[in-house]
């Protein structure tokens, strides 16, 4: 964690995020897990001390997250699910992070309920809040303009998407909820923490319903030349809170900077590569004449897998919140959740039930 956070920091990163996500109690408990031992409040004030010690030398905002709860898929009560947050924000108050992620939600119901519960034990720290949702709505059909409205009203200062989509998608999604918090009267700033990774193929799910996910998504990964062009394209949508989540490396982060560096002040993140201008000094021509944006810009990669296919099918199996196979548990998953799970995979091929 040590090493992320300081090849995050010295890459120009504006904001670290304590490495906090999915550790509510609840979670930590969830399906046998042995992290719960430990407890949630050890694990998340190593979490805070650790990212203030990698970037306080470049002076980097720390954030606090909080993300959805096994709570919510069960219950979905909500003062059940806020106290599971509350939890986790005792170690950030007291850490005094600089401002509060609440991230990765499916279902803006509980984004709400979140953001509820930081204003309350948390009162006068900044809030992010972003959805794991496409341009269309989150899993539960709310539009997704309608979501962005939502959290704005729920207390949020800033609102947009991360993880389960492409930088690309996750643009398209921010836009309708730009464009829904104008048409509302509404101020607030805009964000987007996509997948480092390409999902045209995804559903309303988003990488988790690849049959890739969660170990074969290498093939995927997007190059810096393409963290450039979702650099420019976000601030060029009025998004200023731009970074990145699963499948983000570091030098991702710093192509992204490198890209804004003028709107940036001038700051040119640590070992840039200059649009390949590095290359220059090759030793071989041909490589030499790779030394420009223009080559880097309009590049065709190939995968050297020749049999690989270009998409994939989603799994699709359309469950959410309420149903029986979604519900969790503190003890390890059994057999015979297992069998269930794979007897209702067998229906869905056999198109015995609903995608």
């Amino acid at each position: 964690k040590q090493w992320y956070q300081r090849r995050v920091a010295i890459t120009a990163g504006d904001v670290c995020q304590a490495f906090t996500f999915y550790a509510s109690e609840d979670k930590l408990n969830n399906r046998g897990h042995g992290a719960g031992k430990h407890g949630v409040y050890a694990i998340n004030e190593a979490a805070c001390k650790i990212v203030r010690e990698c970037t306080e030398p470049e002076g980097a905002l720390v954030a606090g997250g909080v993300s959805q709860t096994p709570t919510y898929l069960t219950a979905t009560d909500k003062e059940e699910v806020k106290d599971e947050v509350k939890k986790q924000l005792k170690v950030f108050k007291e850490q005094k992070v600089d401002l509060m992620i609440a991230e990765y939600y499916e279902h803006v119901e509980e984004a709400e309920w979140h953001v509820e519960a930081i204003k309350e034990y948390m009162p006068g720290t900044p809030i992010c809040a972003s959805l794991a949702i496409n341009d269309e709505s989150d899993v539960h059909g709310v539009p997704t303009g309608e979501c962005g409205v939502r959290l704005v009203r729920a207390g949020a200062d800033v609102v947009g998407v991360n993880c389960h989509f492409d930088p690309f998608r996750c643009i398209e999604a921010v836009k309708k909820m730009r464009d829904a918090v104008q048409a509302a009267g509404l101020k607030a700033h805009f964000m987007v923490q996509p997948l480092g990774f390409w999902t045209p193929d995804a559903s309303v799910q988003g990488f988790i319903d690849l049959p890739e996910f969660p170990f074969g998504l290498e093939p995927r990964i997007l190059t810096r030349w393409d963290m450039a062009r979702y650099a420019r394209e976000a601030y060029d949508a009025g998004i200023r809170f731009i970074g990145g989540c699963c499948g983000f490396e570091p030098y991702h982060i710093r192509a992204v900077s490198e890209e804004l560096s003028e709107e940036r002040g001038g700051y040119l993140p640590f070992n840039c590569v200059y649009w390949g201008k590095c290359l220059e000094k090759h030793t071989k021509p041909w490589v030499r004449a790779r030394s420009n944006k223009h080559y880097w810009e309009t590049l065709n990669p190939g995968t050297g897998r020749p049999f690989s296919a270009s998409l994939s099918k989603p799994d699709q199996w359309g469950i959410t919140a309420g149903h029986e196979l979604v519900k969790q548990h503190q003890t390890s998953t059994t057999q015979q959740e297992l069998i269930e799970g794979n007897e209702f995979k067998q229906k869905l091929h056999r198109h015995e039930v609903p995608c």
